[in-house]
């Protein structure tokens, strides 16, 4: 978001300085992994599917500027019973939004897709524009832009701590202290700690991710066969990606990590967590996909209680913009953000609905 956020502001002719603790496109907070799912019949509600929309513009141009593949298209397929949020909420979204979409009996989805083995109760939600989004390749890519446009991007430099004046601000990090008429905070899994005044509860997941190296069937997980897919099991949700390059098929558990923080985050993965995505998804609906295990990794998820971002000018201090708890999926609507948030800095407002993203709303929650 910081990245995206950069590039539009420096592309309005503002002078911009980009400040991130990590290297360019680093793997230690959310936006890595190799793959993102971007998708239309948005389940978590449909007043994001405009902006997804944009997003999906915003990727195409910059795929066009930078020559850099960034989208995979693959389709999408919702699964679960029919009384589920994910599959309730996909099928509202598309029919509000009138998206191109069809509705799959279990039957059907083993018949398009025999790697895929829900349970007869089942139905899936199927999109055809979803797909992947490449991340770290997404990331570079913003920050080509931003750099090209003018802006001055300073990696592996720490911010300690930031505060605000009357129409100025100013950040501290580890090696300088910095000043500005405008401050963007996009802080990712460390928002607990540069927005503890915010007054906005949110807690910090630790997500496991594992790739599995398909036992057969190879070439049903390939993407132009196999499309990304999310499934709802009972109370959990499970999603997953085709085989990309060689690398095996990601399956990952959604939005039931363990609390932890940023920084004291444990990156070791244990044998039993690789085995119960094993036993509780991968052998129960995608037998195929239980072979070798080929890699993980951990990333974070940045939670607010109600599952919603936070965009919104800061409280207290109009001209400090803030984007944070984005939940676990907020990656593909990176560049809209990026410009919704350069519109708050420079405006003082946006074009784009964010009316839900407000911080106001978590007011008196403790």
């Amino acid at each position: 978001m910081g990245s995206a956020a950069a590039a539009h502001l420096a592309r309005r002719g503002q002078r911009v300085l980009g400040l991130d603790q990590f290297p360019p496109a680093h793997d230690r907070g959310s936006s890595h992994g190799r793959s993102r799912i971007i998708r239309e019949a948005y389940f978590e509600h449909p007043s994001y599917v405009p902006l997804v929309w944009r997003s999906y513009d915003l990727w195409a141009d910059l795929e066009r500027a930078t020559g850099r593949r960034l989208f995979i298209q693959t389709g999408g397929v919702m699964i679960g019973r029919p009384d589920t949020d994910l599959v309730r909420g996909a099928l509202e979204s598309a029919r509000i939004h009138r998206l191109a979409h069809e509705v799959l009996d279990a039957a059907a989805i083993r018949r398009r897709f025999p790697v895929f083995e829900p349970e007869d109760e089942m139905i899936g939600v199927w999109e055809p524009r979803a797909g992947v989004l490449v991340p770290e390749e997404c990331v570079l890519a913003l920050l080509d832009q931003a750099s090209k446009a003018g802006a001055d991007l300073r990696h592996d430099e720490r911010v300690l701590g930031w505060s605000a004046a009357p129409g100025r601000v100013r950040v501290e990090t580890a090696t300088g202290r910095f000043e500005a008429a405008h401050l963007i905070i996009t802080p990712g899994p460390w928002a607990p700690v540069l927005l503890a005044d915010l007054n906005v509860p949110m807690t910090i997941e630790r997500q496991v991710i594992a790739w599995f190296r398909p036992a057969g069937h190879h070439k049903a997980f390939e993407p132009d066969r196999c499309p990304i897919h999310i499934w709802h099991v009972g109370r959990r949700m499970f999603y997953g990606f085709p085989a990309l390059d060689d690398g095996g098929v990601k399956i990952a558990e959604h939005a039931t990590g363990d609390p932890t923080t940023a920084d004291g985050i444990r990156r070791e993965i244990a044998p039993d967590e690789i085995q119960e995505i094993r036993e509780d998804f991968v052998a129960r609906f995608m037998p195929a996909a239980n072979g070798e295990l080929v890699l993980t990794t951990v990333c974070m998820y940045t939670m607010t209680p109600d599952a919603h971002f936070v965009i919104d000018r800061h409280p207290r201090h109009p001209h400090v913009t803030i984007a944070c708890g984005f939940s676990g999926h907020g990656f593909k609507f990176a560049p809209a953000v990026g410009e919704i948030l350069a519109d708050l800095t420079l405006h003082g407002r946006t074009r784009h609905d964010i009316s839900r993203f407000s911080a106001a709303r978590f007011a008196g929650v403790r």
